[in-house]
């Protein structure tokens, strides 16, 4: 096992957002460091085949290398102090941050997918690095204070600002002065396009509670037992996506970052270049948005989607539509059953990617192209590589920096048949 401080020479950047080095053949992995640079690690984690070390000094930085803005991020100096968790390469120059992510799909694929020479395109970047997000989650420290979990652990760290939270949201974090000791959670959500936003309150006991509020903002209560109730405003909110409003409720999916959401569904929509008679499945469709982005460009939209709140709205945001139809339940108990031919899939999966029979069913209704929006390329290359034994090829991965100063990365991938 590796002990205390050593030197290492940082090589490459891991899924994950850790930089890692070898040393004595081990792989050591270092959150807050960059490939290229030199660094003194206080060994943290020996698991055998490889080891977590913590960043003690730079002893040579990368060029790439930037000061961090926010206090709460955590590579401020040494790493002594963990960061908030929310955020892991605000270090890191924002082009070279798109530049790892586009290796790191591309380093997913070939090792977990076994693809050879897949296209991946360079990561589209996100006009607004800063001050994207749409929804984010508080817990309560000890004090009753709002901050976020840190990085791999249960521990609460209050935060004063956040630099990537939406000036919507931000002017709302401000305003809150919460005497709520039942408090567990506290989620703030807005349409960036509509202006519209809404808190959402989870309690330890179910306890109604008193509220005063000085801004717009709807205030939902969400209940043990899945219920909301509507303290102030309305349960829901409203955003406009590609010209296209969406009412989005309390407990429903939404993508994070308005802006770049938008290039998502053109990307899919360029993908798919409907002719206008197909049948498009929207599986995981959440509240329907790259169904309904759609549904006048093909024959008939057909959503499946196992959250009862999500299907609610997707059935509102069809509006008129009746050539809309939207099933709830998981998409892999759905699917064998669907009984209609497919000529199109756009599949929107949550992180865990798609369950295997999921994939074997879809693979069953033969479409002709399927278009896979990933939020974690490690399961888009496992899922990728399950679709081609199954009679795909996969034609090329458009990245999209949804999440810009974190390791996350959302990739667009189109199969045909």
């Amino acid at each position: 096992a590796i002990r205390g401080h050593i030197e290492l020479h940082l090589t490459d950047m891991a899924h994950g957002g850790a930089a890692l080095g070898r040393h004595e053949g081990k792989v050591v992995f270092v959150p807050y460091a960059i490939p290229g640079e030199e660094v003194l690690v206080e060994i943290v984690e020996d698991k055998g085949r490889y080891a977590w070390g913590r960043l003690v000094e730079v002893l040579a930085p990368s060029t790439q290398r930037v000061p961090p803005p926010c206090p709460h991020f955590g590579s401020h100096a040494t790493v002594a102090a963990v960061g908030c968790g929310g955020c892991h390469w605000q270090h890191i120059a924002y082009e070279a941050q798109l530049a790892f992510k586009q290796r790191i799909v591309q380093d997913q694929l070939e090792r977990i997918g076994c693809f050879e020479s897949v296209p991946v395109k360079p990561v589209i970047e996100s006009p607004e690095p800063w001050r994207y997000r749409n929804h984010v989650q508080f817990a309560l420290d000890e004090q009753g204070r709002l901050g976020f979990m840190a990085a791999e652990s249960q521990r609460v760290v209050p935060i004063e600002e956040c630099y990537i939270m939406h000036p919507l949201l931000d002017e709302v974090f401000g305003a809150l002065d919460l005497e709520l000791p039942e408090l567990k959670r506290l989620s703030l959500r807005c349409g960036v396009n509509t202006g519209q936003r809404m808190a959402v309150f989870e309690t330890y006991e179910d306890e109604p509670f008193e509220l005063e509020v000085d801004l717009p903002v709807s205030c939902v209560f969400l209940l043990s037992d899945g219920r909301t109730a509507t303290l102030i405003g309305q349960e829901y909110i409203s955003e406009v996506l590609a010209g296209q409003e969406y009412r989005i409720s309390a407990r429903s999916f939404f993508q994070a970052n308005t802006l770049q959401a938008e290039k998502l569904v053109r990307l899919v929509r360029d993908y798919l270049a409907p002719t206008g008679s197909e049948v498009l499945l929207d599986a995981y469709c959440g509240v329907g948005v790259f169904g309904l982005s759609l549904v006048g460009e093909v024959g008939q939209v057909i959503g499946v989607e196992e959250s009862p709140n999500a299907v609610a709205d997707a059935r509102f945001n069809a509006g008129l539509a009746d050539n809309a139809e939207f099933v709830e339940g998981r998409v892999e108990e759905v699917l064998p059953s669907l009984g209609v031919p497919i000529d199109l899939v756009v599949l929107d999966p949550p992180r865990q990617g798609c369950a295997s029979e999921a994939l074997t069913a879809l693979a069953g209704l033969i479409p002709a192209k399927i278009v896979y929006v990933s939020c974690d390329p490690a399961t888009l290359a496992r899922d990728s590589r399950r679709l081609v034994q199954a009679g795909y090829q996969l034609d090329e991965v458009q990245p999209v920096d949804m999440f810009p100063q974190t390791y996350h990365i959302e990739s667009v991938a189109l199969l045909r048949r």
